[in-house]
């Protein structure tokens, strides 16, 4: 054990948020399992359990495994895996669906073998920032052209989005939202991004008009997105009203204090209490004080992201700790935004929180890549022997 301790490396304090946030998980994923065991598997939840600590289990390691690579390697990964998402996104689109539940829908592809599902589109997700701060660094000093930039940065962008978008239009948005950030943090020329938010919008609006007039065509959950939107502006759905309305139950119940770890009420009647709406499961049980302190980790771990995107020592180290940590709290803030009624329903999860495996694995991977970067600029640190100023220790360790 002191051994593996001495070959951790990188900012210590995200390493001790992801733990923290982790073993916290434990105790409303549990809770929140009991209608799920009840419902489907004969009362036994401790199964959740092992399942959870499994997935934190392997997370954990592709966080150890992954921070132990130069992070210079992954400019390379990202044009390697590129392809591969835009296959297993394919794949995903077309194939049959994997249950009649609209969550499921397309969303998800059944690993040969081994027997669990994975959703491409969050490794997607990772691969394409990763791509997007690779090119931006490249050009960074150079005269940008907007129709120099089209094929090799945007083509693959617009790809990737047009394949997730008929399945989840909510992960589409939030990485097109999120590659725009980071277009613009990487210096990309207003004028174009304004360009490619109009083109995104045309191709979204186009996409919408074909679903309608051709439903058959292709697969898609348009009704869906309709549905939650309408909702939330007049609450005329009822199954989505009915979540939120559960959701607001358990929020009101939890009070300042909470009612108890394990005494959630609203677990019993609330779909996803495990995942989407976890989060109201959590104030429920440790009241505001909780969510209260949840959010405050999520913003440390902003806040240490901006630390090691300026500390680091090259551009594309900056742009890659951005593009690849800032979804991370993006997705916890409209997890609780949902929650709240603040956002309409998205069935984004709560990054290191929610239970599934797919969504705690690419975490893992993001948070892996960012440690990456930090332990570089350690590196760069010990072989020169600089000794940082006690400020800048005292500024590390808040």
């Amino acid at each position: 054990m002191g051994t593996l301790f001495k070959n951790i490396k990188g900012d210590r304090l995200i390493w001790a948020i992801a733990a923290l946030l982790a073993i916290f998980s434990f105790l409303p994923v549990y809770s929140a399992a009991s209608n799920l065991a009840y419902a489907s598997d004969n009362g036994h939840t401790f199964n959740y359990f092992i399942k959870h600590f499994v997935h934190l289990f392997l997370g954990f390691a592709i966080i150890y495994g992954v921070h132990k690579i130069p992070y210079r390697y992954f400019k390379g990964l990202s044009m390697i895996m590129i392809p591969v998402v835009l296959v297993l996104l394919m794949v995903t689109m077309f194939q049959p669906d994997l249950a009649e539940s609209a969550t499921n829908a397309r969303r998800w592809i059944r690993v040969p073998l081994v027997g669990f599902t994975f959703q491409p589109s969050t490794l997607a997700s990772v691969v394409l920032m990763v791509y997007v701060a690779r090119y931006l660094s490249k050009i960074q000093h150079k005269e940008i052209s907007f129709k120099e930039t089209l094929l090799p940065l945007w083509a693959p962008v617009f790809l990737i989005l047009v394949l997730i978008l008929p399945a989840n239009f909510s992960t589409t948005a939030m990485i097109f939202t999120m590659v725009v950030i980071l277009a613009f943090l990487g210096g990309y020329p207003l004028r174009y991004l304004g360009l490619i938010v109009g083109s995104g919008l045309i191709v979204f609006t186009f996409f919408i008009l074909l679903a309608k007039a051709f439903p058959d065509m292709m697969p898609n959950r348009i009704d869906t997105w309709m549905s939650r939107i309408d909702n939330f502006s007049n609450g005329e759905d009822a199954d989505a009203n009915y979540q939120i309305e559960k959701a607001k139950i358990a929020i009101a119940s939890g009070g300042i204090k909470g009612l108890g770890p394990g005494k959630s009420v609203q677990k019993n009647f609330l779909p996803q209490s495990s995942s989407d709406f976890i989060f109201a499961i959590i104030i429920e049980e440790y009241g505001m004080i909780g969510g209260l302190f949840l959010l405050l980790f999520y913003m440390l771990l902003l806040i240490r992201l901006v630390i090691v995107s300026q500390k680091s020592e090259t551009v594309f180290g900056k742009l890659l700790v951005v593009g690849v940590g800032l979804p991370i709290v993006f997705q916890a803030l409209i997890n609780m935004a949902v929650a709240v009624e603040l956002f309409p329903v998205t069935g984004q999860t709560l990054p290191l929180i929610s239970s599934g495996g797919t969504s705690i694995w690419m975490t893992c991977l993001a948070i892996g890549i960012v440690l990456s970067v930090s332990a570089k600029r350690e590196e760069i640190k010990s072989q020169e022997g600089l000794v940082d100023n006690p400020l800048e220790i005292l500024s590390e360790t808040i």
